[in-house]
């Protein structure tokens, strides 16, 4: 395999901006409104309703609905990867197909064989995130057994405080991995363009990342979901940003 040096700049440069960007998001979410925060406000109010109702019926319906949806996208997942594979057996006809499109680079059969094993190994990444997101949801279903009773005596209100709080944390942490999972995909979409031009994934890679970070910090449905909270997008203020850190260390 002769991967070129343009190749091996645009791969590095692909998984160093998947990397960063998901670092980023990891840390610019704990100082700036995003999707993140104000969905884990919202877990933590849905937890603390919860143990306050008699029946959790309709909880417990809204939670498999989601589940289901990750089951959805892990069982897309092992169907893609088989087409992946199948293409990897097939690779020559592959380059042939390339070859006939316009403004494609020179491929050869060994490289496209080597695209073909990292797009895979991507979905075998996105699979590991969302089988890991339905495993943390399932632990939140036995969360909900366990939830408080409305009318039980046993717990204190800052006893139910606590277990909402970790219950959403739970939740949180499984919608992180749904998240991760799907933001595979996003790259993966950007990494096809690699089959035709160096150039033309660094673009899309750019594109792909722009997506990302308007949908989390500029969408419409951001600022939607923080008018529930009477907020705005931008910076969270100090005093907030004080008490959530003094409550993820509890």
């Amino acid at each position: 395999m002769n991967l070129t040096s343009l190749d091996i700049v645009t791969l590095m440069f692909f998984v160093t901006v998947w990397v960063s960007y998901t670092q980023f998001a990891r840390i610019r979410a704990r100082s700036t409104y995003s999707l993140s925060y104000i969905l884990r406000q919202l877990r933590i109010d849905w937890m603390t309703t919860l143990t306050r109702k008699e029946h959790q019926i309709a909880d417990a319906a809204l939670l498999g609905n989601v589940e289901r949806t990750v089951t959805f996208f892990a069982s897309s997942t092992v169907l893609v990867l088989a087409g992946v594979l199948t293409l990897l057996a097939s690779a020559d006809k592959v380059v042939v197909v390339l070859q006939s499109l316009p403004l494609t680079a020179d491929t050869s059969t060994d490289k496209v064989q080597f695209k073909l094993a990292v797009l895979a190994l991507i979905f075998v990444f996105a699979f590991f995130k969302f089988t890991w997101a339905i495993r943390q949801f399932g632990f939140v279903s036995v969360l909900l057994g366990a939830a408080p009773q409305y009318r039980s005596t046993e717990f204190t209100d800052a006893q139910r405080e606590v277990f909402a709080r970790q219950s959403a944390k739970v939740i949180d942490q499984a919608g992180h991995e749904y998240n991760n999972g799907l933001r595979a995909y996003y790259f993966a979409l950007a990494f096809l363009t690699w089959f035709l031009h160096p150039v033309l994934f660094v673009v899309s890679t750019v594109i792909v990342v722009s997506v990302l970070y308007r949908r989390e910090y500029r969408s419409r449905v951001l600022r939607a979901l923080l008018a529930t909270k009477g907020l705005e997008p931008g910076r969270i203020k100090q005093q907030e940003s004080e008490q959530e850190s003094e409550r993820e260390a509890q």
